[in-house]
């Protein structure tokens, strides 16, 4: 354990080190760009407040990722019999669980701290809240099977620098912890520290974000393998326009050889009103499923602007 805490203390110091070094290049770099490109700006920039017009909006509740309801949620294969190889985690009967269900996703991000290192850096908290509710099984009173909670922290810095035809606006770096607030059996959750990579050209971005997994004492670990089913990283690419929005989002672990891929759009309906379309195969929809393959489609409503 103690040379799992030395790695992991090393990585996240090389991690922050590389932040400095990055963002103090990337100050000057981007200035010189800001001069010859006055126009140009960057759509992660103006999320992530990095704008340099951007300042004096902390504690304002902004979109994160995707707030949507989706009335219809169909999966090809139940997890009626949730497990874990963790002692005492495994369900010893079956749920009684309908294919079809709802699913609901709010997230939200707001601003506590800007321009952290001369000018660049913001610090952020988010929190998404995902669930699923089986809206359509009476037989057992309707309930909530799953919700996912997942805070994060985060600190946003400005980069501008050309990279295989794209341009590097955005490092990020963050602490996620995810749970499901349940008891033994059916408990999930895991910490992590990850390091977010935000490109874009146009109307394209492309999210790259690999994560390491903060250890836990085995008797409180409740999914000991979920690295093996989840990985160290996800990627995601979105690209926009008219109104409507594609997301593809991938992760794959090598130690497993196991992965997952969502595929999301969202499409004009009347005025503000929006469709939403989800597609996903692989494992992980939620954490309850972590080491569950299934595919899934959801149709509903966006109910937040996405980005």
């Amino acid at each position: 354990m103690s040379l799992q805490v030395n790695r992991l203390r090393r990585v996240l110091l090389g991690l922050a080190a590389a932040a400095m070094l990055v963002t103090a290049h990337a100050q000057q770099t981007t200035a010189d760009r800001e001069k010859s490109e006055p126009a140009l700006q960057s759509n992660l920039w103006h999320i992530w407040g990095l704008e340099r017009g951007d300042k004096g909006d902390t504690f304002r509740i902004l979109p994160y990722l995707p707030t949507y309801f989706l009335p219809v949620r169909y999966s090809d294969r139940t997890n009626t019999l949730p497990r874990s190889p963790a002692a005492n985690h495994t369900a010893s009967q079956p749920q009684i669980i309908e294919s079809t269900e709802a699913k609901f996703q709010l997230s939200f991000k707001t601003k506590v701290w800007e321009d952290i290192y001369h000018g660049n850096g913001n610090l952020w908290f988010a929190y998404t809240q995902q669930s699923n509710w089986q809206m359509y099984n009476g037989s057992a009173s309707t309930p909530f099977r799953e919700t996912n909670y997942e805070p994060e922290a985060i600190l946003a810095f400005r980069t501008n620098i050309d990279v295989l035809g794209l341009r590097w606006r955005l490092l990020n770096l963050g602490f996620v912890h995810q749970s499901n607030g349940r008891e033994e059996p059916l408990s999930r959750s895991w910490n992590r520290v990850y390091t977010q990579f935000g490109l874009d050209r146009g109307k394209f971005m492309l999210l790259v974000r690999p994560w390491l997994r903060l250890p836990e004492a085995e008797s409180k670990d409740d999914n000991p393998d979920i690295g093996s089913y989840l990985g160290h990283g996800d990627v995601r690419a979105v690209y926009g326009s008219g109104g409507h929005i594609y997301s593809m989002l991938g992760r794959y672990s090598f130690s497993g050889r196991r992965g997952a891929v969502q595929l999301d759009a969202v499409f004009p309906i009347s005025g503000p009103l929006k469709g939403y379309l989800q597609i996903f195969s692989g494992y992980g929809e939620s954490l309850i499923d972590y080491n569950h393959y299934q595919n899934v489609l959801g149709v509903g409503l966006l109910l937040m602007p996405w980005q």
